[in-house]
């Protein structure tokens, strides 16, 4: 049967515009945060504690301070106005553009295409993610890579930081990696890596266990993005307030 034809957008009476906006209004805020703090290129490392944000993680030039290079200062001194964190933010930014979640969030909250269920778009066409740019979409499985090799990183920072004493920056960077791996485990592609080409569960139980644990990580994988990509930035913004001086850190042990 052919679709009734009506003039309205839309039949819905509920505020299907609200989800889109505050998706658009969330991700806006956090863009403007991530930007300020990456061409801020200050306060980024508590010598004290050895806190490092993970915004800056790894820092591989010349102009990071030198105990916060931990794999070494691969690059000199970047020019003008750029910063270290502009070396692994392709990386990142790569993960999560490319997320199939972020994709449905921005899809809808920024471009409509569509707003909501049920609600008309106002494009006259779809070609879906055939050409350019939206055909770098497929390169997700590759920044997958990426980010779980950055995610090494920051365990592996968070850890480093214990070798001072136990403070609430120590339990906030280990609460960090945990989402931030949480994420990343229950990424579609990494699910798919697990066990998404196999034609015979039983003659492949451990990539079938691995398959079904990160398929329940994946039913979370929304609030996942969500929960991550927030306390990254208070991660990041706990540190930038310490080694700034604005508050001191809460020692547990010392």
């Amino acid at each position: 049967m052919a679709r009734a034809e009506i003039a309205a957008r839309t039949l819905r009476t509920d505020r299907w515009w609200l989800p889109p906006l505050t998706t658009f209004v969330g991700l806006l805020l956090i863009s403007i945060y991530a930007a300020f703090r990456t061409f801020q290129g200050d306060y980024y490392w508590v010598d004290q504690y050895h806190y490092l944000t993970p915004m800056y993680s790894p820092c591989l030039t010349e102009e990071c301070v030198p105990a916060a290079s931990h794999f070494g200062q691969w690059f000199p001194a970047l020019p003008g106005f750029l910063t270290p964190p502009v070396i692994i933010i392709p990386f990142l930014l790569g993960f999560r553009i490319t997320c199939y979640y972020y994709r449905k969030a921005y899809y809808r909250a920024a471009w409509a295409s569509p707003p909501a269920c049920a609600v008309a778009e106002p494009h006259s066409k779809y070609t879906g993610e055939t050409r350019f740019p939206l055909i770098a979409q497929n390169l997700h499985r590759y920044f997958f890579y990426a980010a779980s090799l950055l995610l090494l990183i920051n365990i592996y920072d968070a850890v480093l930081a214990f070798g001072t004493g136990v403070g609430l920056g120590n339990i906030i960077l280990l609460a960090n990696v945990a989402l931030l791996g949480a994420y990343t485990l229950s990424c579609h592609s990494c699910r798919h890596i697990a066990g998404g080409r196999l034609k015979h569960f039983s003659k492949h139980p451990v990539r079938y266990w691995m398959w079904t644990q990160i398929s329940k990580l994946n039913n979370r994988h929304m609030q996942l993005a969500w929960a991550s990509l927030i306390f990254v930035c208070l991660t990041d913004l706990y540190v930038a307030l310490v080694a700034s001086g604005t508050i001191s850190d809460l020692r547990f042990i010392n």
